[in-house]
């Protein structure tokens, strides 16, 4: 596996045939009728055989737009196989790439970043080398308004930039650290293989190649089932694994997806020894032994989404033991958001060490124990999640584990404590979608778990 960063060079009429530098190239697109213009960054982020993961980033140069739509076309037919953050479609080698409901309205100098998965030849993956917004070429510089024009239509008067409302449509595809080191893709464009027992789905699990594996039906097993690099496991409706669970150790690039897991007899989903690049999204976690999603011993770039935990004591915990910060520390930086712990009791997750780790959105409703406990130094940021009859929502310190800092904000609690916060906590560098804290639980109880998702 390797990465590839291709930027496209800025382009004025005099440099249009500009090549391509090494570092990558960087394109201006301008309206002929209005003061319309681009840049746009596309980043190949993350290859492998067979697929590839793209980050693009569109910043308006020209007057306030509404909408976008960006068009651009591939030369070596390279296919866009799952997108987040924008709709996109492709027909033939001609894609575009429609705003989201929540990320149309750009100001002049405002950027909307997208990402999508994409599969290729294995012979080469070449960058577009022109692109298009709003219908309108990229030619080096931006044009003038002409009266009785916007940027998008010619004549019709100019709309002036909208609000977004308040509740934009929650954010379901990845979001926030999974999205960093070059991204989580999974198995891509890879084949697909579907599973209906415990020896097919150890082997599926265990092969040293990319894959998406369907699981249909309920498997029964026992222990941990290894998962290898560039894994998608995603659930059929109904699917559950009863009695076992996935153990990630060492292996980077996998997403777990739309699975019931009941009833384990160690961790539903344990992730260790420097795994990276994880994301564990709409799943439903119940009666089982210990973690439902522990991660440990160095790992990092995780997202954990949209799952539910209920009937069940020990959550999600990050970072196993005071003893190992000299591999935990600068790494278990973790984002949990829109989770749904459920009359669950503790780890919500438990963090030691990992900072910034975003615990953001999600909903909890009648916890036992403790929701959020900041430790060893780590550094959480807790903001705009639902707390409901849960005494004990955040705090400093757990056990024998000495404190971290905790920087709690933009909550929303219903009959429960108020939390205890202190400290800084570093930066988040990724963008996200914030919902407002009062409207989660009806946005997560309606969307968390498994059987939410389209499949």
């Amino acid at each position: 596996m390797f990465r590839t960063r291709r930027r496209i060079a800025l382009f004025t009429a005099a440099t249009a045939a500009a090549a391509l530098s090494a570092a990558g190239v960087v394109i201006v697109a301008t309206g002929a009728q209005a003061a319309a213009g681009c840049r746009v960054t596309y980043t190949v982020s993350n290859q492998w055989g067979g697929g590839f993961g793209a980050s693009v980033t569109v910043t308006n140069l020209g007057d306030p737009i509404t909408s976008w739509a960006l068009t651009w076309s591939y030369s070596a037919g390279q296919t866009v196989t799952q997108a987040w953050n924008a709709t996109v479609t492709q027909s033939g080698s001609q894609v575009t790439a429609r705003n989201a409901s929540y990320n149309g309205n750009l100001a002049t100098n405002a950027s909307a970043d997208f990402g999508f998965n994409g599969s290729w030849n294995n012979s080469s993956n070449p960058a577009p080398t022109s692109f298009a917004v709003n219908g309108t070429a990229c030619t080096g510089s931006v044009s003038p308004t002409t009266p009785g024009t916007n940027p998008t239509t010619p004549g019709t008067s100019p709309a002036p930039p909208t609000t977004p409302p308040p509740n934009n449509p929650p954010q379901t595809g990845l979001v926030g650290w999974g999205t960093q080191n070059g991204g989580t893709s999974g198995g891509g464009g890879a084949g697909t293989t579907t599973v209906t027992s415990a020896s097919a789905l150890t082997s599926a699990l265990g092969s040293t190649s990319a894959s998406v594996i369907r699981v249909s039906g309920t498997i029964s097993c026992s222990g941990m089932l290894r998962v290898r690099s560039n894994k998608t496991i995603i659930g059929n409706s109904g699917a559950t694994i009863s009695g076992c669970g996935f153990n990630i150790n060492g292996d980077r690039n996998v997403i777990i997806r739309n699975l019931t897991f009941r009833g384990w007899d160690d961790d539903a989903i344990n992730v260790q020894e420097s795994a990276t690049n994880i994301w564990i999204d709409h799943n439903s976690f119940t009666s089982g032994y210990d973690g439902a999603v522990d991660i440990k011993r160095g790992s990092d770039f995780i997202t954990v989404s949209w799952n539910r935990v209920f009937g069940h004591d020990k959550s999600m915990l990050l970072g196993h033991s005071d003893d190992n910060a000299s591999q935990d520390r600068g790494h278990l930086r973790v984002t949990y958001h829109h989770n749904w712990f459920d009359g669950s009791n503790q780890r919500h997750p438990r963090v030691r060490f990992g900072n910034p780790v975003h615990v953001y959105n999600n909903l909890y409703s009648n916890v036992g124990g403790y929701g959020v406990a900041s430790t060893e130094g780590a550094g959480v940021l807790v903001e705009g999640n639902y707390f409901e009859n849960t005494d004990d929502p955040y705090h400093l310190g757990e056990g024998d584990s000495g404190p971290g800092t905790l920087v709690a904000r933009n909550n929303c609690f219903v009959n429960s404590g108020s939390g205890q916060a202190g400290g800084s906590v570093a930066g988040i560098p990724y963008s996200y979608q914030l919902d407002t804290a009062c409207n989660v639980k009806s946005i997560v109880s309606g969307g968390a778990g498994a059987g939410r998702i389209s499949l």
